[in-house]
């Protein structure tokens, strides 16, 4: 099979290195790409959201499956693209069509989704730039913390949780008023805020059947100790130790199921991965919000723990037999520490000479997320620059091999933290 995958990040590099073992693979071909991705497969110079050229490469490469890694192409509607031309409806698209995408492409479509078909969440409402009076009065009547998301896409950056009222009524004119997130943050959500610990729970999809891959923890905070804004996830943890088989029972019960039976009865015909964000309030989930993708950096500790051919589940997701695959899963666990760029998530520089990338320490994988080739260097090209994953009998042992070859790795301006994990321990 010759394979596409579009993106760029951490979490295609992830995707490529696992299908590059797969004995059904006979080319991949990844769109951009980085220098990681390079080194398993081809890069093609053609953005994630460029419809016809994707055609063409589809095409001209006799491409059998496509997998989309990140939202935006989601949201803007490849797979509907795919449906649509005669030439491309054929080729299995993994990842779901517009109407599916809108559990992520849209915070006010999910929160009505969750209630309207009984899924544990926090209470909430929605307020746009002609509604800003309604929602300053509405944030006097509830209680801090207080969570306000922008309804649209903002790359992971686009919640804000405040303690004070004057602050959160002055975060909402900005996303409202002043467009502090562009078009995403024309309608912003204001959500009850949700004590407890959080993890992610990952699901692949036929539409019919579904199978569950490992869950994992993110850190989305850009310093130790939960200090500072918001990033793109700085690093992440499978398993989750408090993820005890009756917790996940409940998960599989309460959200699972009853997510992948509202979407046939909204006739959605979903195939892809559904991320599902949760809190354990007590012993309980609670849904904090979907992706209509995997992870990242959560790919970069889910896909190493899968044993099983990653290209086989895929395919069955695209001939909707996945109700006949089986998957493997690696009992150890793996960490992964992401070193980001200096000043990420703010503004940062790009074209900074990575060094020591040669040797690997046995049982870590270095997997790129912002880079580029340049001649015989590879350069740092975005905030988020390598994820460094690990494996180990437990968390100690896997963040230590982690954080020891981070060490190792050299650019201008790298930081990352040296707590992942540690609230696990």
């Amino acid at each position: 099979m010759n394979i596409l995958i579009l993106g760029a990040g951490g979490r295609e590099h992830a995707f490529s290195w696992k299908i590059a073992q797969s004995k059904k693979l006979t080319k991949l071909f990844i769109a951009p790409g980085n220098a990681g991705t390079a080194q398993v497969g081809t890069n093609v110079a053609i953005a994630a959201d460029d419809f016809p050229a994707i055609k063409n490469l589809v095409l001209k490469e006799n491409i059998s499956l496509v997998i989309v890694g990140p939202e935006d192409p989601l949201v803007k509607g490849v797979h509907d693209f795919f449906l649509a031309d005669e030439q491309l409806r054929n080729v299995p698209v993994i990842g779901p069509k517009k109407d599916g995408a809108q559990l992520e492409g849209s915070k006010e479509f999910s929160k009505k989704f969750m209630i309207k078909h009984g899924i544990p969440t926090a209470a909430y409402a929605s307020f746009t730039k002609e509604q800003l009076q309604e929602g300053l009065k509405y944030l006097e009547t509830v209680k801090p913390p207080y969570v306000l998301k922008a309804d649209g896409l903002a790359a992971g950056k686009g919640v804000v949780i405040l303690d004070n009222v004057k602050d959160a009524q002055k975060e909402l004119t900005d996303m409202l008023a002043h467009a502090k997130f562009g078009q995403a943050s024309s309608k912003v959500v204001i959500e009850q805020f949700l004590k407890g610990i959080e993890l992610s729970v990952f699901v692949l999809t036929d539409g019919i059947s579904y199978k569950i891959l490992p869950e994992a923890k993110d850190y989305k905070r850009i310093f130790a100790g939960d200090k500072g804004p918001n990033t793109g996830g700085m690093g992440a943890v499978s398993p989750v130790p408090f993820a005890t088989g009756e917790f996940l029972r409940k998960v599989e019960e309460r959200v699972v199921k009853p997510t992948i039976a509202g979407l046939k009865n909204e006739g959605i015909d979903y195939k892809g991965f559904i991320f599902i964000g949760l809190m354990n309030d007590a012993g309980d989930p609670q849904v904090i919000e979907y992706n209509a993708r995997m992870g990242d950096p959560e790919t970069e500790v889910v896909i190493p723990r899968i044993k099983s051919d990653f290209l086989e589940l895929l395919e069955a997701v695209g001939k909707g037999k996945l109700s006949e695959a089986t998957i493997e899963i690696d009992d150890r666990t793996c960490a992964t520490v992401m070193l980001v760029s200096g000043g990420y998530p703010g503004e940062y520089e790009k074209g900074k000479e990575i060094i020591g990338l040669n040797p690997v320490i046995e049982g870590s994988i270095i997997f790129h997320a912002g880079t580029k080739q340049s001649g015989e260097k590879i350069l740092t090209d975005g905030g988020r620059v390598l994820a460094i994953s690990s494996y180990g009998k437990d968390i100690s042992e896997a963040t230590s091999k982690s954080f020891d070859l981070g060490r190792r790795i050299e650019f201008i301006g790298k930081h990352y933290r040296i707590d992942i994990g540690d609230d696990l321990k």
